[in-house]
């Protein structure tokens, strides 16, 4: 038994040191703040995933290798002191979900790109470089309607918004020589490195189990790899595997909610089988849920999400998913395991109890044993009138306003056409407009919907 406690012990301390060397690296990430506006060029950042964010820090490293001042922060603490002293600004920033704003710049939105802010922003010049991904069909948007809305403030840009399709190198060197053309950085100098291809390194698929066998939608799989080759890499609940479907370079890396954490000594993926109207696979889902095969290599890397990475354990949390999205909730629910966060409420929905309930005996055993005290289940095909998520938050609306008036934070997962909003108004319905917008800027509501 003592060998027991002392083993708890040690993967306990082993995940809090993890959790400290990804906070440490945080904390020190470059940024430049104690400058007066005035003098400076601002650098302002709308992420949701952390690349915008990175390189706001890169470009502010290269500025003042060019001797300029810089601040640099997120959009949403860009108030109006801040940018009435403002004369020259950088915007570096993603879309996110149809043509949203991430949750760091919902406040920046609100204020100065609703048509509603009669101030003019004359004394200002800004450039906007836009991230976005062509396959989505709100390429670039919020990045074009920050344009739009500064300039109708009376700023006046300094070039066209500059787009990038999945940080392509040849659009960020474009931004990179339109900025030397106005004196902001040397011709010379390279834009910042980005890694295209990403390391993707070989994973052994070591099992494949169908979790809902007999279910009326599409198969979803548990799907367990091992690293194959050197030390096994760090990652924190939240992050996302990029796989390479049938690694095959020529295709482009699909992105699953790894459902598991570095001391389970593997990556747990939940996916789902897509198939298409002509009965053909999905390339990633079709790939990892039925050609590939046990003992086959997966090649993958690891993406940082710091936006979905965990809360502060002292704090209690609510997590919300349906179906696959119950994979990166999973990781949270087993780092809080470890960590001894016992305050923790579960809603989750899926179509049938008998045979999409996933997880469930993980799920139940967790309830039993406390570390989940509160779960809440919607099947939405067990009763004449379907029953989704959100309706669970309604009916438990107290307790939902209980557990955030006791300091928790709310972690969203799923499917963005099917649960997003209708979340987001139960949440709104039970919190109200303002809370919930202010649990948004201050991260204490976050969303990873695909």
């Amino acid at each position: 038994m003592e060998s027991e406690y002392l083993l708890a012990a040690g993967i306990a301390a082993a995940y809090l040191l993890l959790c400290w060397h990804f906070l440490g690296h945080l904390l020190h990430a470059p940024r430049v703040v104690d400058v007066d506006a005035a003098d400076c060029v601002l650098v302002a950042y709308a992420s949701q995933g952390g690349q915008a964010r990175q390189l706001a820090q890169d470009y502010a490293d290269i500025l003042q290798s060019s001797s300029s001042p810089v601040l640099v922060t997120s959009l949403n603490k860009v108030n109006a002191p801040l940018i009435r002293k403002t004369s020259l600004a950088l915007f570096i920033v993603s879309t996110y979900g149809e043509g949203e704003p991430p949750d760091n710049a919902l406040r920046f939105a609100r204020q100065w790109l609703q048509g509603n802010n009669k101030e003019r922003l004359s004394h200002l010049r800004f450039a906007v470089l836009a991230l976005g991904d062509r396959q989505y069909q709100q390429f670039c948007a919020f990045g074009c309607a920050l344009a739009k809305g500064l300039s109708l403030c009376g700023a006046s840009q300094l070039f066209e918004t500059v787009q990038v399709d999945s940080m392509n190198t040849l659009d960020l060197a474009n931004w990179q020589q339109r900025l030397a053309l106005h004196g902001l950085t040397s011709a010379r100098m390279p834009p910042p490195a980005v890694s295209q291809e990403p390391a993707l390194a070989p994973w052994q698929l070591q099992r494949r189990i169908c979790l809902n066998p007999g279910s009326p939608g599409g198969s979803v799989w548990h799907l367990r790899l091992v690293c194959r080759t050197g030390p096994q890499p760090e990652w924190l609940a939240g992050d996302i595997a990029q796989i390479l479907p049938a690694n095959d370079p020529a295709a482009s890396l699909r992105e699953y909610s790894i459902a598991s954490i570095p001391t389970e000594g593997a990556i747990d993926l939940v996916v789902r089988q897509v198939r298409r109207a002509d009965g053909s696979l999905g390339q990633g889902s079709g790939w990892l849920t039925e050609l590939a095969q046990p003992g086959d290599d997966v090649l993958l890397t690891i993406r940082s999400n710091p936006a979905f990475q965990p809360p502060c354990t002292t704090r209690p949390m609510i997590l919300i998913g349906n179906g696959t999205g119950l994979a990166g909730l999973r990781a949270h629910l087993q780092a809080r395991e470890i960590a001894g966060a016992r305050r923790n409420c579960l809603f989750f929905g899926e179509r049938t109890r008998s045979h999409d309930f996933l997880f469930q005996d993980e799920l139940l055993s967790w309830q039993h044993a406390g570390h989940l005290p509160e779960l809440h289940l919607a099947f939405s095909r067990d009763q004449a009138q379907r029953r989704y998520v959100q309706h669970l938050l309604l009916e438990q609306a107290a307790l939902v306003r209980d557990w955030v008036e006791a300091g928790a934070v709310i972690y969203v997962c799923g499917s963005l056409e099917g649960m997003e909003a209708g979340v987001r108004q139960a949440l709104q319905t039970i919190l109200g407009e303002e809370r919930l917008e202010a649990m948004l800027i201050a991260g204490d509501l976050r969303r990873d919907v695909y």
